[in-house]
């Protein structure tokens, strides 16, 4: 076959180093776009990128050639660069470690895109943790809560 062809769909959630919601509305759609080009720049498609003022939704087109850690760690080390160069919280800015990774087929994308474009709604009714638990619960993930989410020492 003298081409390769691909259709990888998939969602990632991170999280404000111990939740903190530190993520605020005045710079925040900035934030989005800036984390969108450093997917891009990748080779790989932003969908959507959004999110609460303690974590960050990303749907994504992800090109075969990449793999997600390597994506991640790219994306949150230069997007937590962006927010530390420009001052943008009043202490040195951290992502948790990890993150959450769940794919998609092209069917769900409508349902997905719509999810993580109304964030702030669905979070009036539903903590991150549980937001995170039920992804997990959902695509059957095998976790231990004790190393989910890193506590305020």
């Amino acid at each position: 076959m003298a081409n390769t062809y691909h259709q990888i769909y998939i969602q990632t959630v991170f999280a404000v180093k111990y939740r903190k919601a530190i993520i605020d509305k005045t710079w925040q759609n900035e934030l989005f776009g800036v984390i969108g080009n450093l997917i891009n720049e990748t080779g790989c498609k932003t969908i959507i990128v959004n999110g609460v003022e303690d974590h960050v939704h990303c749907l994504i087109g992800l090109k075969p050639v990449i793999s997600v850690s390597e994506l991640m760690k790219s994306v949150k080390a230069k997007s937590s660069k962006f927010i530390n160069d420009h001052l943008l919280t009043p202490e040195r800015f951290e992502w948790q470690e990890g993150y959450g990774v769940f794919s998609y087929s092209q069917s769900q994308l409508d349902e997905v895109y719509k999810y993580i474009q109304n964030q702030e709604e669905h979070h009036k009714k539903r903590t991150f943790n549980e937001e995170y638990l039920g992804f997990l619960q959902k695509f059957k993930v095998n976790d231990d809560e004790r190393y989910i989410f890193e506590a305020l020492i």
